[in-house]
């Protein structure tokens, strides 16, 4: 069962979701965490794993940036030699 309460805060969609989990994972939360916490530390626990933006924008960064990126080419082809053309290794 889910229930989803919206509100309009600092720009951005909020819901609000009721779940069910173990008794231990609960109380072990709440003692960790603390009682007003655990929705934000579950939400930035799940965050990697379905939310790509951050990890794209990332990989956007990276390859925007010619000099790093030069200097990943020259040290890759500088490594090539090392492998074996055959696949031995």
């Amino acid at each position: 069962m889910a229930l989803f309460t919206y509100e309009d805060t600092y720009g951005f969609m909020q819901h609000k979701l009721t779940i069910s989990i173990d008794g231990d994972v609960y109380h072990g939360l709440h003692a960790l965490i603390g009682r007003g916490n655990i929705g934000r530390f579950l939400e930035n626990l799940a965050r990697p794993f379905v939310c790509d933006d951050a990890l794209a924008a990332g990989y956007r960064a990276m390859t925007a940036d010619e000099r790093r990126e030069a200097e990943a080419d020259a040290w890759s082809e500088a490594h090539l030699p090392d492998v074996p053309d055959d696949e031995s290794w």
